[in-house]
Formats: C-alpha cells, structure tokens, sequence
C-alpha cells in the first residue's frame, strides 16, 4: 500500500541532515555516496510516482517537487539524482505492459539513468535489437539497476531502449568542478541485446502516447516527456537555491569582520542581504509550483499545443536563471573565506552554474523559443 504524501516529506526531511554532511565526500568519489542512496532506498522514496498496480505510492508532481527541493537544499548532486531516480519511474511505466511487468518484478522502483539523444546504433535482429555505442551524461547509473538508451535505428528512426545495467559499461570521465558529486559517467553498450517489449519508438515516448502508458487511467503516465522533465528537475535548482539561502543566513550569524572584529550580524546591510537571499528562495519555490500548475492545467485540459510547451520552457528557463542570479548575488556578498571547500555555500554556488547551462533549461534557448513564438517563426530547438 502506497505511502502518504505527508509521510514521504517527513522522510525527506529527516534524510536532509545526513545528506548534507556527505556533501563533500561526494564531491571527493565523484559519485553519490552509497549510503545517502541507501538511505532513499530505504525511505522509499523512489516509488513515489510508480503506479500503484507495481507497488508504488502513485503520489503525484506536487509530492515530487517538495521532496526534491527538501533533498537538494541539502546537497545539489544528490538531489539530482534523487529527482532522476524518482521521476523516471514514470518513463518505466510508458513501456510496454511486459517490459513494466519485468522492471517492478523485484521491488517496486527501478534506479535508472535515461539518456534519451539518439547517440546509439540499433541493428534489428529477430526478437529485437542488438546495440552498439556510447552515451554521455548518465545521471544515476553509478547505482542504476535498469538504464534507459536513445538509439537510432537503420532506418533512422529514433528509439528509446531499456536494458539492465549489466549490459553496459560505465566509463569514467566525469570529472567536473560543478555537480561533481552525480557520477554522470558515460555509458557504453557493445552488441547488446534489447528484445522488442523493451524498445519505443521516440515520438511516441516522448508523446506519452505508447501502449503502455495508456494502460494506466492516471494521465500523468501520459505527460509529455519535456514538461514533465521541467516539473521533475525543477526542485533541484529551487532546493539548491534554498540551501544556499540558509548557508548563508548561517555565515552572516557567525561571521565577524577580521580588521575591525565587528559582528555581521549587526550590520544593516548584512539585514537587507539576508531578506533578500530569503524572498529570492521564497520566489523561486513559488514560481516551481506555478509551472506545475501551468503544466497540470495542460495534462487535464486541452493537451500541450506548441504554445504551452513554449511557454514552459520560457518560464523554466527564467526559474533556472532567476535561482543562479541569486546564489551568486549571495556568493559575491560573502566573502573571500566563503571559499573554503568545506564550507556548503561555494558547493552550492558551482553545482548551481553548471547546472544552469543544462540543455533543458538554458536561458537565452529558453527565451528565445518565446521571442520567437511572438512573432509567428519556427522553434530552433526539439527541447519543448
């Protein structure tokens, strides 16, 4: 039976300290730490939105959200993988009814990276498809079980392919000053073997429109893959954001000036940088929720036309940029001995940059799409 939405955030928050003491030691392995993924494991928050009929708790974006921003306030490169871990359950449960039946056959979640570019070759054989390439970018499959491929096939059609993590090799070569702590090493198949009921083709999974997301009567199974993505990832960069705030609400109460051993804390413009980093989260957790909003509104209304999903990506894109000005506002506002690796602020202040130049969420592609819109042209990017 399926958890509450008011159990599952107190899990959350009790995991948040423990999360953020492993922080650096992430950072060091370059890879999640064991026990913080045991620790979601345990918790059971990765079946949060599988569907019920597997075992999950079918909870909804909203629980999802919440959760997120909970885990990445208190370490970034956890929280994203936590957010990929939960949120792709749902790309699981658009396959087909036999691939849903062998991925929740042995506990009722899967942890699956998903790299969805076309970058792998698929040669049909009977039954299937035997594949053969490389794909970067593999958030979560330092601790994956299943792994979700984009392919193109010979007659260049674009799939996504499932397969279990035994089939892949993971290369290393994430070695990043920013979200070092994901492990997104790249992944690489040789002549591996996907039988029929474990391939879709893209459009249709991108669409929400296969088999086996209609099998469920939830239509959040049958959202499309780009709004959704912004909802499940959209708490990383608002959590991050959050935890920045509070690390740097925590300085300013600790910090005394070295030549005049004057308190910070006493000063008013320390008050106004502090209120400000506050109501920067605060907007930034209320403008995460608006897009939920705007794209249930989609889900249960009319469908996603292009100018729903242009106005997404805008209004995700000023999400991003609107938590990366801030936290390096407070960063610029903190002071030389803020860098010290130790300390979380300057964590947050990288993972917060590099995650803000992802492909999904970028802001001059973002606000282009829209100018562009306006004023009757074509989009120059598939990301909507």
């Amino acid at each position: 039976m399926g958890m509450t939405r008011e159990a599952l955030l107190e899990r959350a928050r009790a995991l948040a300290p423990a999360l953020a003491s492993r922080a650096r030691a992430a950072e060091t392995l370059r890879a999640p730490h064991d026990d913080s993924i045991r620790d979601l494991v345990e918790a059971e928050l990765p079946q949060l939105l599988v569907p019920r009929r597997w075992g999950g708790h079918e909870l909804g974006l909203e629980t999802m959200l919440e959760v997120v921003e909970l885990l990445s306030a208190a370490c970034m490169s956890t929280g994203w993988i936590a957010a990929f871990y939960l949120g792709h359950n749902l790309f699981a449960a658009r396959l087909s009814e036999k691939a849903q039946a062998e991925i929740f056959a042995e506990r009722p979640f899967c942890l699956m990276p998903a790299a969805t570019a076309p970058t792998v070759r698929a040669r049909e054989v009977p039954g299937g498809y035997e594949l053969t390439g490389r794909a970067a970018w593999g958030s979560g499959v330092m601790h994956a079980d299943w792994v979700l491929m984009g392919g193109m096939t010979e007659a260049m059609q674009p799939h996504v392919f499932v397969l279990p993590i035994d089939d892949v090799e993971v290369v290393d070569t994430w070695h990043m000053t920013g979200m070092s702590g994901t492990g997104s090493n790249d992944m690489v198949v040789d002549g591996a073997f996907v039988p029929i009921h474990r391939a879709e083709p893209m459009l249709a999974f991108a669409a929400g429109d296969t088999e086996g997301a209609k099998a469920h009567s939830n239509p959040m199974y049958r959202m499309p893959l780009m709004p959704f993505v912004q909802c499940e990832a959209l708490g990383v960069f608002t959590g991050g954001l959050r935890g920045a705030a509070t690390a740097f609400d925590e300085a300013v109460r600790a910090r005394v000036r070295g030549h005049s051993g004057a308190a910070v804390r006493e000063h008013s413009l320390a008050h106004v940088q502090l209120g400000t980093a506050q109501v920067h989260a605060d907007v930034g957790c209320a403008l995460a929720r608006e897009q939920l909003r705007m794209a249930q509104a989609c889900l249960h209304g009319a469908g996603f036309d292009m100018g729903d999903r242009v106005r997404l990506r805008g209004h995700a894109g000023f999400v991003v940029d609107h938590c990366r000005r801030a936290v390096n506002e407070l960063m610029a506002q903190s002071g030389s001995a803020a860098f010290q690796a130790d300390l979380p602020l300057q964590r947050f202040f990288r993972d917060m940059n590099m995650l803000a130049t992802h492909a999904f969420f970028e802001w001059d592609t973002s606000r282009e799409q829209v100018g562009r819109f306006a004023l009757g042209l074509d989009p120059t990017t598939p990301l909507l």
